[in-house]
């Protein structure tokens, strides 16, 4: 079994496992836990990186991630990249986003509907846009920007949000649903998000979720939130990414993979990191709503489409 002293001298050349990002749950890869993952019994479906934090040329980060790769598929998702920013996106961003892409072979790649750049500013936090006409046209612009130069598709990822836009033209799950439909761009659900936006918003997650186009949804996010009170003391949600995913928000992934089929589903956790199973421990949780739904899911136009 590969362990740390095998990998810090791992040749950046070696080979690959197949890219495919099986029907399984996965985890985001932290550097902690690198030789509990390859040493682990328990093989997971594939780890998701932050592509910001390799987009240097060498050093240990990369020897580590070299030796993951040569033993699990990868996903990479981008953090940085302002894809609903009014002044474009930044083209030396998306060649070292090119880079990491190319140099590690991901079977998925995908962003945010967000925005964090403003002139020579960049904002530490995934900022909303508002859904209009104007924004749609810029987002699909941009997501067409950024496919072209990496020769594949990308998913786009639905933002949690606390206010709406007095703006807005059209609702979030429309908005998203004409992205995908212009710019060819897959999505991908985050199902914390939903429930974290629909508490502050107050909706109904179901409401959200059933017009959602989850014949486009490539792979599912579940991460843990933060309860909190607002100015007036209304219950307010913040996705924080620090601790295990919360009972409503499994509920929820199990009604959505019973209505779609399993796809790829990441755990994240990304703040008060824990050993590594902890995360294991979401993981499997996932794995075992994806094998027991497996055989037992609504054939909506998603597996019509595939049949």
């Amino acid at each position: 079994m590969t362990n740390k002293a095998s990998w810090a001298d791992t040749d950046v050349g070696a080979r690959f496992t197949d890219s495919t990002i099986p029907a399984r749950a996965g985890a985001g890869l932290k550097p902690d836990h690198v030789d509990a993952i390859l040493n682990d019994e328990y093989r997971i479906g594939f780890l998701e990186i932050h592509a910001e934090n390799y987009m240097g040329e060498g050093g240990a980060p990369h020897r580590a991630l070299t030796a993951i790769r040569q033993n699990f598929p990868l996903s990479v998702h981008g953090v940085g990249l302002s894809i609903g920013s009014e002044n474009g996106i930044d083209h030396e961003h998306v060649k070292r986003l090119k880079r990491v892409v190319d140099r590690y072979q991901p079977g998925l790649v995908s962003e945010h509907l967000a925005w964090s750049t403003h002139d020579a500013n960049y904002f530490n936090d995934l900022l909303p846009v508002p859904y209009d006409k104007q924004t749609l046209d810029r987002v699909c612009s941009h997501i067409g920007q950024l496919q072209d130069a990496l020769g594949r598709k990308i998913l786009l990822e639905n933002p949690s949000t606390y206010v709406q836009f007095e703006r807005s033209t059209m609702s979030e799950t429309e908005f998203i649903a004409q992205i995908a439909e212009r710019s060819g761009c897959g999505l991908l659900l985050d199902i914390n998000n939903v429930f974290v936006s629909a508490t502050n918003q107050k909706y109904r997650p179901l409401t959200y979720l059933s017009e959602f186009p989850l014949e486009k949804v490539e792979e599912i996010h579940l991460a843990g939130h933060a309860p909190d009170v607002d100015d007036e003391g209304e219950p307010l949600l913040i996705d924080a990414h620090d601790r295990p995913v919360d009972d409503e928000v499994w509920k929820l992934y199990d009604i959505v993979i019973g209505q779609m089929g399993p796809v790829p589903t990441l755990i994240e956790w990304d703040n008060n990191v824990p050993d590594w199973p902890v995360l294991r421990h979401e993981a499997k949780r996932a794995d075992e709503i994806l094998e027991r739904r497996a055989t037992n899911y609504l054939l909506g136009s998603r597996h019509a489409a595939n049949g």
